[in-house]
């Protein structure tokens, strides 16, 4: 079982399973904990690349997952390549013991997230569970072809998929458990999560931090 997961604001998850400790686009993070195994960023927008909040979670072991855009400013914070894994939209990663597939993620009907920046989502394979992190995107082909027990949805609008959307690509590739993200700091509400809950199938559970 995953022992613990979370948003910890707007879009920054925090998962605790499989003897790992998985940070995704930290942001927002109050206290000083330095204690991730992994960090995973989905792109370089502020409010997903945060240097000062990555800085609260990494040490000296600290493993991060970059689209290659952020390469140059993670040497930067003090990562040696080592620690650096490059990724790809649509591609499947084992490093350690972790295993984790990326992907696409982008906007269909608006400009802010293109297709050709090669941003991302990922999924991760853990304790027997997958688990997608969508990143910021709309409804794409890549997203409703995912297989998950477990997704962390966008659903603010306006640079992602609104509630309604969200809702809908929920119902198509139907997790177990359903978090929506990316809301109550930049754009869209807490009312916004209550309604995207309002529009899930019955068999979903919805978990709103």
């Amino acid at each position: 079982m995953i022992e613990e997961f979370s948003v910890l604001c707007h879009s920054a998850v925090r998962i605790v399973a499989d003897n790992k400790i998985i940070y995704i686009d930290p942001f927002g993070i109050e206290k000083i904990k330095n204690d991730a195994d992994y960090i995973c960023i989905t792109h370089s927008h502020y409010d997903h690349f945060s240097p000062e909040d990555i800085l609260k979670l990494k040490n000296d072991n600290t493993i991060i997952l970059i689209t290659e855009d952020i390469y140059v400013n993670v040497l930067k914070l003090g990562f040696k390549e080592n620690k650096i894994v490059i990724v790809d939209p649509n591609k499947k990663y084992k490093i350690n013991d972790l295993c984790v597939e990326t992907v696409s993620a982008y906007n269909i009907n608006k400009a802010f997230h293109p297709k050709e920046n090669e941003w991302v989502g990922y999924i991760f394979n853990l304790d027997y569970e997958r688990i997608y992190v969508a990143g910021d995107t709309d409804i794409t082909p890549e997203a409703l072809n995912v297989k998950c027990d477990l997704a962390f949805l966008p659903i603010g609008g306006t640079y992602t998929m609104d509630y309604a959307e969200a809702a809908k690509l929920a119902n198509s590739i139907m997790p177990t458990i359903v978090v929506p993200t990316h809301y109550g700091k930049i754009v869209g509400t807490v009312q916004d999560a209550k309604n995207f809950k309002s529009l899930l199938d019955s068999k979903i559970n919805c978990k709103i931090f």
